[in-house]
């Protein structure tokens, strides 16, 4: 970490152009600051112990933890002392997300991390174990089985973490339309900018009246109220898990003016960023 700020780890670093994921082992010794990134995470504990830091809230890292992270997420790692972290970390964009597993991360509010008992443990290693195995020798039909063993990590996360009905949004029982999905992707990766629903409606090829009314009834609030929740959840990690002054985490988060950052997030979490703040602390 730099004067307070956590580190920005770019896509365009770690992923190359012609490949929409990476796989690494690590061996973690000491802490790894608090960082981001524009990129999806998705890692599994073979061994060590520590804490695990998302968004501010405190995790116990041990074998057996799978964790996928967005890239609204915070994280750090801290070793117990004397121990050594070993760990998969698959990383990968959202062009390896298929319609019903899209759903499944951005419908859902909270943090997709579960530490699986030493049987479940086990056959989840096995599968992150397949994905290394695969990437170090591609051959044919590696793409497939990469993509096969990536889906089965990831729904038996959602099933642990106790999302095993199919669930849509404003209770419309009705699959998201994939324009819908465009502008959630849109926001997802913008919201920190000035965007608006025009320029949503544009990338996702609906007129903006027509996405404002198509948005509100399949995710049940309005593209605005989405995009606030998105920046707010942002914030609220960068709040907890940095010392950047609150000015600045403001615009980070991609809020225009103080005054209106404030009321929002205080609307929101009942509190100020800095009582907020003092709270995690």
């Amino acid at each position: 970490m730099n004067n307070g700020s956590p580190e920005r780890l770019l896509e365009s670093n770690y992923l190359a152009v012609s490949s929409s994921f990476r796989m690494f082992k690590q061996t973690i010794t000491d802490k790894i600051d608090t960082h981001w990134h524009d990129f999806f995470e998705m890692g599994c504990i073979v061994s060590g112990t520590g804490r695990h830091i998302v968004n501010g809230q405190t995790f116990r890292l041990q074998p057996g933890m799978v964790f996928l992270l967005t890239t609204a997420d915070f994280h750090e790692m801290i070793p117990d002392e004397g121990q050594t972290i070993e760990l998969f970390d698959f990383i990968f964009n959202d062009s390896l997300l298929r319609p019903a597993i899209y759903e499944s991360i951005f419908g859902h509010a909270g943090l997709f991390m579960h530490t699986f008992d030493s049987g479940h443990a086990q056959k989840m290693e096995s599968e992150f174990a397949l994905l290394w195995n695969e990437l170090q020798h591609w051959q044919f039909g590696s793409e497939i089985i990469v993509q096969g063993s990536f889906e089965r990590i990831v729904v038996d996360l959602v099933r642990q973490i106790g999302l095993n009905k199919p669930s849509y949004p404003n209770d419309s029982k009705e699959p998201m339309h994939p324009s819908i999905r465009k502008a959630l992707l849109y926001i997802q990766h913008h919201f920190r900018e000035s965007i608006s629903l025009a320029c949503a409606a544009d990338y996702a090829g609906l007129s903006a009246n027509y996405l404002s009314e198509c948005f509100h009834k399949q995710v049940g609030i309005s593209f605005q109220e989405y995009l606030n929740e998105r920046r707010l959840q942002f914030a609220s990690a960068l709040v907890r898990s940095s010392d950047l002054p609150i000015t600045e985490v403001c615009f980070a988060a991609g809020f225009n003016t103080i005054p209106h950052f404030i009321r929002t997030f205080k609307r929101k979490f009942g509190c100020s960023p800095r009582e907020y703040r003092k709270q995690g602390s």
